[in-house]
Order: structure tokens, then C-alpha cells, then sequence
């Protein structure tokens, strides 16, 4: 896989806020035995089907979004539960062609608990890959079974760094279909720049927990990391603060020492966005990627009018009650890809 480098299209300055404190995407997924909380349980079980039963017709976009034109982003496939219908309730994820056998998609996707709690990746006869189409119905695209997954070794189930995998088809589609390149370190600190455009597609679910069958698209754009992790750690705060009151008043805390116990606490906690991540979404919110996209591309346009996968979906603010996506969220994060090249490069080259 050759990494790519062109002019930069779109640059622009953004600022963001954040409204919410809780994940959108839930990390993980079963071996053989996929628990509940993964999105390929939530599309096996029938949960997918019977959330989307529920909710009104919303217009159907990517939360923000729109159709995607025809023709429109080739590279894009849908991750399936091997031997059902193609249907959107058989579609969990989403993935990008990089090579004629190769496709890059999100650990998550593929990383999973099972009903003990125990982390393994999911078999790969579980799943097929549907590409060559943007319509999720029987008799398009080429569904093609999967002989191999790769997920990237420091990937833990628990928590959402290190959000990327490889999956090898056991054979090259027999549909026209494009691929897409990833850039090299210096290319992707470039386009790691607030205000640098970017578009996200996928059959994730949308406005009012919809379930789309033709491929979306969303244009949003680069946010400065930093300001991102500052939202999310003001945003968790608020919510912290809720319970730290009254367990300073019950261990009897002077007023000196709460203040200094919760100066401590924040300090301590953990960045929500690592060096791995990309923020991407609007100054105005309501455009963002939502469950069912991930795993899939984040792609920026380029000057000669090629693209380049810069991130992968990998997670969002959840609604409120925990069910489906933060409609209003500002941003979502994706999987830097540019960090990963070597590790791609390398289980390519040992996977011919």
C-alpha cells in the first residue's frame, strides 16, 4: 500500500463545543459468541431491524447529510452477517478497499466481548463483505466472503485507541469497484489541520434511528484536537461534579480541601481523544457519523480531484439514555490512518 501526497483542498478555521459526556459507539465485540453490545450482535440479533421499525421517516441522511450521488466514493463497502439477505438490517459496519483483497475498517467492528465479558475477534466465516454498490438490496454489489482478519495488536476492547483492522477477502470482487490511498506520517500531519475538509459516508443509522439503504454523505471538516478534549473534559466534568458535592459533604471535606481533592481528580483523567484520533465535524453541529458507519472512511478531497482516506470511523456522543447517536454533536473521532501505515504495510506484505 503506497502512501499519497497532493495539495490540500478547503482550508478554513473552526471552533467547536460539545454538548454530551457519553460514547456513541460502543467498543467491542465477541470472538465466536458476540455479546450484545457490538454492533455486529446489534444487527445479527434483529435489534438493528427493530429500532428502525420504531422510528418515523426522518429523510434518511448520515446525521447531517445527504444521498450520495451515483457512482459516488467506489472504495466504500458494508460489512454483513455472513448468509443473510443484503439488507440494511444485515449491514453493522462499514470499510474501505485498499487493495484488490484488502479492506481497512475500524477494531471495534471486528473486537469483540462475548456474553462472559471476555474480548476475541469475531471468526471470520461470521461475516461477508458487500462491494460494487450503494444500495443495500438483494442482487447488487458482490458479496464476498472474508478469509482473514487483522486487528491491530494494541487494540483493547475497553477503550477506543489504536480503532483500526484489516480484513482479507478470500477472493478480489467481481463488481467494478475503486480503491482508495492512505497517506505517509508527513502527509497526515497536514491533513490533521483544523479547517481542512473532509466528507464521511455510510449506511449508519440517522435522524430519529432511521436505517438507510442507500449510502450517505456528510462534509464537515478537521477540528484542532486539543479543543476537542477540552470540550469532552469540561462536558464529563459537569457531570462529575453532580456526585462530587455530595461526596465531599459526606466525608466532611472543608471547602479548601474539595476544591483541591477535584483539582486532583481532573488532572488526572485521561484525554478522550489520544495522538491516534482525528476530530472532525461542524462549527454548527447536527453533522456527524452515526452507529452503523463505523469502520468506515473519512476522506479529504484533494486539489486534482482524488481523495485520500485520512481516519476511520470509530466513535461519538450517544443520545441521551444512551440510545443512538447525539444528533446535535459537534464532532465524532476517527482513527488517524497515518500513524498505522507501517503496521499495514507490514500485515499486507506477511499476508500475500
Amino acid at each position: 500500500m503506497k502512501a499519497m501526497r497532493a495539495g490540500l483542498c478547503g482550508l478554513g478555521m473552526a471552533m467547536m463545543g460539545i454538548p454530551g459526556t457519553a460514547w456513541a459507539e460502543e467498543p467491542g465485540f465477541p470472538a465466536a459468541k458476540p455479546g450484545p453490545g457490538s454492533p455486529f450482535a446489534f444487527a445479527a440479533s434483529g435489534a438493528k431491524a427493530a429500532r428502525a421499525a420504531q422510528a418515523p421517516d426522518s429523510g434518511s441522511k448520515v446525521i447531517g447529510g445527504e444521498e450520495a450521488a451515483a457512482g459516488a466514493w467506489p472504495w466504500q463497502v458494508a460489512l454483513l452477517v455472513a448468509g443473510r439477505p443484503v439488507r440494511p438490517e444485515a449491514q453493522f459496519c462499514g470499510g474501505s478497499m485498499v487493495l484488490d483483497q484488502w479492506v481497512l475498517t475500524a477494531a471495534h467492528c471486528v473486537h469483540m466481548a462475548d456474553d462472559a465479558g471476555v474480548y476475541g475477534d469475531i471468526d471470520p466465516q461470521a461475516i461477508s463483505v458487500l462491494v460494487g454498490t450503494q444500495v443495500l438490496a438483494p442482487g447488487r454489489g458482490d458479496v464476498v466472503p472474508v478469509a482473514a482478519i487483522f486487528r491491530h495488536p494494541a487494540y483493547v476492547g475497553t477503550a477506543f485507541d489504536n480503532d483500526i483492522a484489516l480484513i482479507r477477502l478470500a477472493r478480489a470482487p467481481r463488481v467494478a469497484y475503486a480503491t482508495i490511498e492512505v497517506p505517509d506520517a508527513e502527509f497526515g500531519d497536514q491533513l490533521d489541520t483544523p479547517g481542512v475538509i473532509t466528507i464521511v459516508t455510510g449506511w449508519g443509522l440517522t435522524e430519529g434511528g432511521g436505517r438507510p439503504e442507500t449510502l450517505r454523505q456528510s462534509e464537515i471538516q478537521m477540528l484542532d484536537r486539543g479543543q476537542c478534549n477540552a470540550a469532552m473534559l469540561e462536558a464529563r466534568a459537569e457531570e462529575a461534579a453532580k456526585g462530587f458535592g455530595y461526596a465531599a459533604q459526606v466525608f466532611g471535606l472543608t471547602e479548601q480541601d474539595a476544591y483541591a481533592a477535584w483539582d486532583a481528580l481532573v488532572a488526572r483523567a485521561p484525554a478522550a481523544l489520544s495522538a491516534n484520533m482525528l476530530c472532525s465535524g461542524s462549527y454548527e453541529g447536527g453533522k456527524t457519523a452515526c452507529s452503523g458507519d463505523s469502520g468506515g472512511p473519512l476522506v479529504v478531497p484533494l486539489d486534482d480531484g482524488s481523495y485520500v482516506q485520512a481516519g476511520v470511523v470509530s466513535w461519538g456522543l450517544s443520545a441521551q439514555g444512551g440510545q443512538g447517536c447525539e444528533e446535535t454533536a459537534y464532532f465524532s473521532a476517527y482513527t488517524r490512518i497515518s500513524n498505522f501505515l507501517p503496521w499495514l504495510n507490514a500485515v499486507i506484505a506477511e499476508n500475500p
